[in-house]
Order: C-alpha cells, then structure tokens, then sequence
C-alpha cells in the first residue's frame, strides 16, 4: 500500500480549539480507524472506502481527500480550505 501524499493537507477542528492536519490518505485512512467522533456515517463509510482504494491505486488520491472532508462535514467538524 502507499501513502499517497495529497494535493494539499486538511485541516480541520477537533474540538472547541482543537485542530488537526491530515496530509495523506494514510493518515486519513488511521484517523478514521482510530479516532473518529462517530460510530458510523454514510460519508465516514465512503471516506474508509476511498482511503483504502487510492492506497492500493484504485483512485486518485484526491478524491480520498475529497471523501475525508465531505466525512469531516457529516461529523460537523469544521475543516478550513
């Protein structure tokens, strides 16, 4: 599997003042795994999904990416862009 570097790192709130960078679909994909705020979600799912597909070169990178701040959106952690 590869890291895949992104395009351009997210960065997103994690709690009142909290924050955090994801820069690869692997730190994505370990966020998700381990310390997502919610059980479940329809755009988590898809962002796991993604995650594992552009680490074995099924997708672009990028829309791992897109996928992470859509799950982002749905657990109503604010990313900046």
């Amino acid at each position: 599997m590869d890291v895949k570097i992104w395009s351009m790192p997210v960065r997103f709130e994690t709690g009142a003042g909290q924050y955090r960078i994801i820069a690869s679909t692997e730190e994505a994909a370990r966020f998700l795994l381990h310390q997502w705020p919610m059980e479940n979600g329809v755009a988590y799912d898809a962002a796991r999904q993604a995650c594992l597909d552009a680490m074995e070169g099924e997708v672009p990178a990028d829309l791992a990416r897109q996928a992470f701040i859509e799950a982002c959106d749905e657990a109503g952690m604010y990313v900046m862009q």
